[in-house]
């Protein structure tokens, strides 16, 4: 067979092809094996102490208890179905009594205000303080973290100090980091203040023995310039490139974003058209580069008469389903009440397609062996990954149990590798490996 391209162009366009090609591989490298809490919890740090997530979950519990005290109770107020009302309600009872708070954010912003100096660095101490004795006692989540002050001119110094005096007090008196600890920077609307949170950390890594990116951080969209720069151009991409790979999540702020795009109180909240354009634009910009989308909370607090909780739960529980199915993960829960709500909205969301997703991804790794036998390439990765991660998911909050997992052929070794080919790859060499065996017998015979 004959060629008439020239071997010398040849090469040079490959070569430029695969340069473009390990760009985009280093800029998207997929999502994180990470685990992803379900929500963030946000309170007061002056409230913080170190048996909060406990606190919390009892009064989870209490208001489960008083406002839907069983199964068919919860079923009427959220309209579940009815196969699925009896595992939701019993397994938010025991996510309630084994880990209420998968996620907590101790918030020196908002959730605490402008306040004199003194009296936020003595909370700074006093909260870190909190912190290093949870981490010393087991008591806290499985992820937590601060969310400082905006890196304004107006609150720059502020932020930077409450930083140092946090971090340096957590590690002087808990001897570490809690795992998973992360600094949430709000109200970013400028790459520039990435980067200099970023030059912040590396120099409180480097004055605390830390090995360079043990702090995390997370970017809260919350108003329309953090999403477009003035040109047009989407703001998010260099945003995350500021970050230099510490980025675990982008946090929508419904309240701020909403209202920086003129909507009046009345309507703001999560499910108006302006946060489903900034959640989608957060999407398109974030997948792929290992970083998550965290939905904001729900503007209803669920206090109060009965008819008052019943009607928050029902916002709440509408506005976390609508964003499970679009593919929007995590959110905010501000207080306990809605917290019962948070897991029977994802409990919902995975028993009512575990059935079908366990017969897909079963019918996945069979084809992937069969492909091996047969000599074809097995090349629908992407689809058989986004299922096993459908697992991942449902199995780390709580949702289903290992026994519903393996149901789909997957061992716990398997599920807990996070990654579908590599499943695939080992069950091709273990088929190939018995192929071989086989061959080797008769020829022997």
């Amino acid at each position: 067979m004959s060629t008439t391209l020239p071997a010398e162009g040849l090469q040079a366009v490959l070569s430029r092809l695969g340069d473009a090609n390990r760009t985009l591989a280093r800029r998207y490298p997929g999502e994180s094996l990470a685990r992803q809490p379900v929500h963030t919890v946000y309170g007061g740090a002056h409230l913080f102490r170190a048996e909060t997530a406990g606190r919390l979950g009892t009064l989870a519990l209490q208001s489960l208890e008083r406002h839907a005290p069983d199964a068919a109770a919860l079923a009427r107020v959220l309209e579940l179905p009815e196969a699925l009302a009896d595992a939701v309600y019993e397994r938010v009872v025991a996510k309630l009594h084994r880990e209420p708070v998968e996620d907590y954010r101790l918030d020196f912003e908002d959730g605490f205000g402008d306040r004199p100096h003194a009296e936020e660095d003595a909370t700074a101490l006093s909260a870190a303080g909190e912190v290093a004795r949870g981490l010393r006692e087991g008591t806290l989540p499985a992820s937590i973290g601060i969310r400082i002050k905006s890196l304004s001119d107006e609150t720059k110094a502020r932020s930077a100090r409450t930083l140092d005096m946090f971090v340096s007090t957590v590690l002087a008196q808990g001897g570490a980091l809690p795992p998973g600890f992360v600094v949430t920077l709000p109200k970013v609307m400028l790459p520039e203040q990435v980067t200099a949170l970023v030059e912040l950390l590396r120099l409180l890594e480097r004055a605390n023995g830390l090995p360079e990116g043990a702090i995390a951080v997370e970017l809260m969209i919350e108003s329309t310039q953090a999403l477009l720069t003035a040109d047009g151009r989407t703001n998010l991409p260099a945003m995350l490139a500021a970050a230099q790979g510490r980025c675990r999540g982008v946090h929508l702020g419904v309240f701020d974003y909403t209202a920086s795009a003129n909507i009046t109180a009345q309507h703001q909240g999560p499910e108006h058209p302006a946060c489903d354009f900034a959640r989608h634009l957060m999407q398109v910009a974030v997948t792929g580069t290992g970083a998550c989308v965290a939905d904001g909370p729900t503007t209803v607090i669920p206090v109060g008469p009965t008819a008052d909780v019943h009607r928050a739960w029902r916002l709440s529980y509408r506005a976390i389903q609508r964003a499970l199915i679009s593919g929007f993960y995590q959110g905010w829960d501000l207080h306990p009440a809605q917290i019962p709500v948070r897991y029977a909205a994802c409990y919902a969301f995975f028993l009512g397609g575990v059935v079908v997703a366990a017969e897909r991804l079963g019918n996945f790794i069979r084809k992937a062996g069969q492909a091996t036998m047969v000599g074809n390439v097995f090349d629908d990765a992407a689809t058989g990954q986004g299922l096993l991660n459908f697992f991942l998911r449902a199995r780390n909050c709580g949702a289903v149990t290992l026994d519903e997992v393996q149901a789909t052929g997957l061992t716990l070794e398997e599920l807990e590798g996070r990654s579908f080919l590599r499943i695939v790859e080992a069950r091709r060499h273990v088929i190939g490996s018995k192929e071989r065996s086989t061959h080797a017998s008769s020829d022997h015979r």
